[in-house]
């Protein structure tokens, strides 16, 4: 024993219980993998795949549905009255209905004067609009300016009011309910409401209101958003695929079909007595125009979006405002379908396909279905089957399927079609939030009633949105200022399954596999976007 070294023995003693462990692990592996793990994961494959059909049967009929309506439909001012609203110099300003105009605020140093200054600009009798500023700021300074600016078009003789709240109670639903209890409100018809970054061009007014003159049934009419900030980064790029998908497909199929689509928060006209039959503004979501707008449907009340009304507005150019923004769009509107589902169904006002329509369509495949098979079947049970090729996945459902899908979204953004591939990956690494927001919302757990307000930098201060004039710098230039765990974790995750499938794998999943991990992984670092100073 004393011509033994120790330091022989226990490298050898480590070594046989490495290779202990690594066996038993493996004997279990084998052991566990044919009953409990292959079953489980087919399971979980059948689930995506039903999930698949069901976006897929849902992008089909609304391409459907779009078609019919350019081809054969009527144009609104065809479907519905409208006679435009003439100047007449014997009734002066008495045939305009009066209208008030809501601009709600939080901190909006950047573009507080772009609204301000769109809204006083709308072309209306002075004494026929009402242009109320609600300002929710909790900095003195941003406070200070907002209100100079509304005192300097005052003395010009705009009527706009100025008005603050003691505390940020119901955010915006709580200033939009405030605000219509002015009594220099009671005698207005109709509200408008344009978020701080919002530019509505001076016929904005003539050209929606008249609908609601005419035809009593309608409560809203929404215009679509123009963004002047689309093409300032791919970020921008990216969401303006998404969204103009949702205004040139979605809006207008459930306008033209059922008079029903979810109302935007911001670009719309109210009826201020359907707000009212319908209960008012409610702070129970973070989705409160679209809580307004299903209460009001269920009442019998009808929508009209009119796709030509264009609105100038900003989209986020920093990943961390457009990750905040998406959760409270992904959050609210599944704690809403939890609330009030039953109510939908047990309503007797609205017809039986309206009803349909809303909790099938609008609600469960695109609020829910649709971001949970991206993220479940693409990020997690597809990589998961390199690793246990036992499970079959039909090609029509991993490949098929999802192209076809995308070629549908792709209708509402000709121009950026070449980005197609760029999108599927940011899709997908957006899924992953917006899945984890929609659990929050299903199951109201924690963050299910966060609202933060989305940072604008004013990209649009020019007629055109010109913004070369800013001075940018690119994030990957940047340390980042916090890293995104969860991106970094599913990066990893993704690059081991790739590098497998690499070695053993046959179906060539890692050239998907080793690109969405890179964009999950520039994702994780905060690269997407632009730093602008």
């Amino acid at each position: 024993m004393d011509g033994v070294s120790p330091k022989f023995v226990l490298p050898e003693t480590f070594d046989g219980v490495r290779m202990e462990i690594t066996g038993q692990l493996g004997m279990i592996w084998e052991l566990v993998k044919a009953p409990v793990i292959v079953p489980l994961l087919q399971l979980a494959v059948y689930i995506c795949l039903v999930m698949s059909v069901m976006l897929l049967c849902e992008r089909v009929y609304m391409g459907i549905v779009i078609v019919l309506v350019k081809l054969f439909w009527k144009k609104p001012d065809k479907r519905y009255k409208f006679d435009p609203i003439h100047d007449d110099e014997e009734l002066g300003s008495s045939n305009f209905p009066v209208v008030l105009v809501q601009i709600p605020m939080f901190n909006e140093r950047e573009v507080y004067k772009l609204s301000i200054g769109a809204a006083c600009g709308l072309s209306w009798p002075s004494d026929r609009l009402v242009i109320q500023v609600l300002d929710d700021s909790t900095d003195p300074t941003v406070k200070q300016m907002v209100e100079m600016e509304c005192q300097r078009w005052a003395s010009k003789g705009i009527n706009i009011r100025y008005q603050i709240r003691e505390n940020r109670v119901g955010y915006k639903a709580g200033a939009l309910k405030e605000g219509l209890k002015r009594s220099y409100v009671k005698h207005c018809e109709y509200v408008v409401i344009f978020d701080a970054d919002f530019q509505p061009e001076p016929d904005f007014l003539r050209r929606s209101i008249p609908f609601l003159m005419h035809n009593s049934n309608i409560a809203l009419v929404q215009a679509r958003w123009r963004f002047v900030n689309s093409d300032e980064c791919l970020l921008t790029r990216m969401q303006e695929m998404s969204l103009d998908y949702h205004f040139t497909v979605e809006q207008e199929v459930g306008s033209s079909t059922h008079a029903f689509f979810g109302f935007n928060g911001t670009a719309g006209i109210w009826r201020i007595a359907a707000i009212n039959e319908a209960g008012g503004w409610k702070d129970r979501t973070t989705v409160e125009d679209m809580d307004l707008a299903v209460r009001a449907s269920l009442r019998g009340w009808k929508f009209l979006y009119l796709g030509d009304l264009q609105v100038k507005s900003e989209l986020p150019s920093t990943f961390r405002a457009f990750r905040f923004q998406q959760h409270r769009w992904s959050c609210g509107p599944a704690n809403l379908f939890r609330k009030m589902v039953m109510e939908i169904i047990r309503n007797k006002k609205v017809r039986f396909w309206k009803k349909v329509y809303v909790i099938y369509s609008f609600f469960f495949v695109r609020k829910i279905i649709a971001h949970w098979v991206t993220f479940c079947f693409y990020c997690v049970v597809l990589p998961l089957t390199i690793l246990v090729p036992e499970v079959y996945v039909p090609i029509w459902g991993s490949v098929y399927i999802p192209s076809i899908i995308t070629i549908l979204n792709s209708v509402g953004t000709p121009r950026s079609i070449h980005l197609l591939f760029y999108w599927i990956l940011f899709e997908n690494v957006m899924s992953l939030h917006r899945t984890k927001a929609t659990l929050i919302g299903l199951f109201e757990a924690g963050r299910a009633n966060e609202w933060v307000v989305t940072a604008k930098l004013g990209s649009g201060q020019s007629a055109k949105g010109n913004t070369k004039g800013l001075k940018r710098f690119p994030r990957i230039f940047k340390l980042p200022d916090r890293l995104n765990t969860l991106e970094l974790g599913f990066a990893a995750f993704l690059f081991v399954c790739g590098c497998y499938d690499f070695v053993h794998g046959k179906n060539n999943y890692f050239i998907y596999l080793f690109l969405q991990t890179l964009s999950f992984f520039i994702s994780g670092l905060g690269w997407i976007g632009t730093y602008v100073q």
